[in-house]
């Protein structure tokens, strides 16, 4: 088996050379937040429950936009209603990558809050290569965690658009992804065969997207998993996006099984380009944030274990609720 996408890759690699020009607009985010509505952690008695998964409300300047759904069918549905976030007025998803514990949740959430506004939750944007089919080297089964619902969801009158690069999704707001693998970061399992076009290859989630945001203060972004790597994604975004400090890195990052050495490199890369803000959730695993945290220099407001209900807001940072902060 081969390790590229053949042409998936070849056409992310284009700016593999040198810098590339910003692209779309120049416009920047003036008010930002970020709701975490699934995690590992709930962050206050009664409101919210905990699964191995992620999803995250993300409002910009009046636009909201529902990134990552959860794992269990029902969590992040609970989760909003107990945290007083309604949702039937968010069209637009982002998913990040192909897994369950990511798109879990998309089904129901869309079934439930078109009741009440067709237009909810009905467009669902991805990366390429999403939809590719994964099984394991001995056994066909299909593995891809969204293709079990993609039928379903679209029946209800949902469409997913698939971007083959960068898209400004609003002014200021982009799809990042897919990201080309420049550093040796194996954020991925390896244990999934997937089939392409040009034949079998191993799995690394090459369709791992994150959502990224220009601001004033630099660039806030929001990850899912992080299976393509934070500082392949963040190098990345700073050529297509703009060429500015990270202000905030929220979201999974896949760090919880990282070796120390690991964990001090990101981190270095981390201070290198001005990181400010870490929310950590999911699978960035609690001791690595504590150690990204440590060594990038941020202390406990600024450096926050994500708990279900945490949130950060452009100029007032991280509200990490009881137990997280």
């Amino acid at each position: 088996m081969t390790s590229l996408l053949g042409p998936i890759t070849l056409a992310l690699l284009s700016w593999a050379g040198g810098p590339m020009e910003p692209r779309g607009s120049t416009a920047l985010a003036r008010e930002v937040k970020v709701t975490v509505l699934s995690t590992m952690l709930a962050g206050d008695p009664g409101r919210g429950t905990g699964e191995w998964g992620y999803a995250a409300l993300v409002e910009v300047d009046g636009r909201r936009i529902l990134f990552d759904t959860g794992a269990r069918p029902e969590t992040v549905l609970a989760n909003a209603r107990e945290l007083g976030i309604d949702l039937t007025g968010v069209t637009e998803v982002i998913l990040s990558h192909n897994h369950a514990d990511h798109a879990g949740g998309l089904l129901t959430l869309r079934r439930a809050v078109m009741k009440a506004n067709p237009a909810a939750l009905s467009r669902v944007h991805v990366a390429a290569g999403i939809f590719l089919s994964r099984h394991t080297a001995g056994n066909t089964a299909e593995r891809n965690g969204i293709l079990p619902d993609k039928a379903a969801y679209e029946a209800t009158g949902g469409t997913f658009v698939e971007h083959a690069g960068p898209f400004e999704l609003h002014p200021g707001v982009w799809l990042v992804g897919p990201v080309p693998r420049i550093h040796p970061e194996r954020n991925w399992s390896g244990s999934l065969v997937l089939e392409t076009p040009n034949g079998k290859t191993d799995d690394t989630v090459p369709e791992d997207a994150s959502l990224v945001i220009d601001t004033a203060e630099g660039l806030i972004l929001v990850s899912g998993c992080g299976h393509a790597g934070i500082v392949n994604t963040i190098d990345y975004a700073r050529r297509v996006v703009r060429h500015a400090p990270i202000h905030a890195a929220i979201g999974g990052f896949h760090l919880f099984a990282a070796s120390d050495e690991h964990l001090a490199w990101t981190a270095a890369r981390l201070k290198a380009v001005g990181l400010a803000y870490f929310l950590g959730g999911h699978c960035t695993g609690i001791e690595a944030v504590y150690r990204i945290r440590q060594l990038t220099g941020l202390d406990r407001k600024r450096g926050v274990v994500s708990a279900v209900g945490s949130t950060f807001t452009l100029g007032r940072g991280i509200d990490g609720l009881a137990l997280a902060s």
